[in-house]
């Protein structure tokens, strides 16, 4: 059976359509509101745009959400989770400052932020998966504590995976920075012994006593390291190094188990904007010009067709003038594959999802 996904596209000819109303259409037309029950803690996660970038989405799209919710007597908190790269959002306190300066203030969205995972990445919840890569998956504690997840996700072109949708706003958004580390690589870390400061703060989070630190040495044990990325977060100077995975199927497929892991126990429903879909994530500190004009927002209480549905939009849309002209693409041809040739254009973490039972590619698409 087809699963269903509503659409509503960028036009509007007076304020009953405009795309902050179509959003709230949509919540109530895709039955998010009976998810709620009286005072649910709902999560939207969000990501809250790099400084710098300017397609991530607007606080007046979350403030909709906002009123929505409460209307349904939850109580609802935008929420994310610290970077693993050294940046603007690395820990709570820049996090939060960056959040508000891009807009995301109480006064704006009505609504508080809480990040994920604490003031510097280290408020885990370990969940059980027990699949292909993982048994067990490390996630920011405080979304494991709502009741309703909502995703607020912005489709675009990711030079790791192909695309950015649902599966890169929940599971790596969400993961803490040491499972951020797990989903970017199977690598296991090195110390860099030119920066090792021997603090020992490593040795104190590393849990599997792994890592070797004394006069003479500083060195982690291969054979008893999990890979865990405590010790990658934790290190004061940078001298154990993120290791970045040099293929796209494996960051798929992980960034999907972790998905799976956090919403398996909870009420959730997805959102997708298809708009400013710019070549590359919104962790970047700029955004290139979009690679197909607007197209709307869709919305499912299955992400494996919300992301199907997204992927297709785009694939079917014109490519804008400017970014993919010196291609030679097919109507209906994978446009992140040639933004990103190194990629499988996202399709992994789509049939990846599917094969774990998250829902079906096979879809019913509803315009408003």
């Amino acid at each position: 059976m087809s699963s269903k996904v509503y659409y509503a596209n960028m036009k509007a000819s007076s304020h009953k359509e405009s795309l902050i109303k179509k959003l709230s259409k949509l919540f109530y037309k895709a039955g998010f509101h009976e998810l709620i029950e009286e005072n649910d803690l709902v999560a939207i996660k969000q990501h809250f745009g790099e400084p710098g970038n300017t397609a991530f989405i607007r606080p007046v799209f979350t403030r909709q959400l906002v009123e929505d919710i409460k209307k349904a007597k939850g109580k609802p908190f935008l929420t994310d989770a610290n970077t693993l790269y050294v940046g603007e959002r690395s820990n709570s306190v820049d996090h939060l400052n960056s959040a508000i300066a891009n807009g995301f203030g109480y006064s704006t969205v009505q609504a508080p932020l809480i990040i994920a995972d604490g003031i510097t990445g280290k408020n885990t919840m370990e969940v059980e998966v027990n699949l292909k890569h993982f048994e067990k998956i490390k996630v920011g504690s405080e979304v494991m504590h709502a009741d309703v997840l909502v995703s607020l996700a912005h489709f675009k072109g990711h030079q790791l995976t192909g695309f950015g949708g649902t599966f890169k706003n929940i599971g790596m958004g969400l993961g803490s920075r040491a499972g951020k580390q797990m989903m970017h690589s199977a690598v296991l870390p090195e110390i860099d012994e030119e920066y090792c400061i021997k603090c020992k703060q490593c040795v104190k989070y590393c849990p599997e006593d792994a890592i070797i630190i004394n006069q003479e040495t500083s060195q982690i044990d291969q054979e008893n390291c999990i890979g865990c990325g405590e010790c990658v977060v934790t290190c004061p100077t940078e001298a154990i190094n993120i290791e970045w995975e040099a293929t796209s199927e494996g960051v798929e497929e992980r960034q999907v188990e972790f998905t799976y892991g956090i919403v398996k126990d909870l009420k959730t429903a997805y959102i997708n904007f298809v708009t400013n879909v710019s070549p590359d994530c919104d962790c970047a500190s700029w955004n290139d010009r979009a690679i197909v004009d607007d197209l709307g927002i869709l919305v499912s209480k299955d992400p494996v067709a919300l992301e199907q549905a997204s992927l297709d939009l785009v694939n079917n849309e014109p490519e804008a003038k400017g970014i993919l002209a010196d291609k030679n693409i097919e109507h209906g041809e994978n446009k992140f594959k040639h933004v990103h040739p190194d990629t499988d254009g996202g399709i992994r973490q789509i049939k990846y999802a599917e094969e774990l039972g998250m829902g079906s590619c096979d879809y019913e698409l509803i315009e408003l």
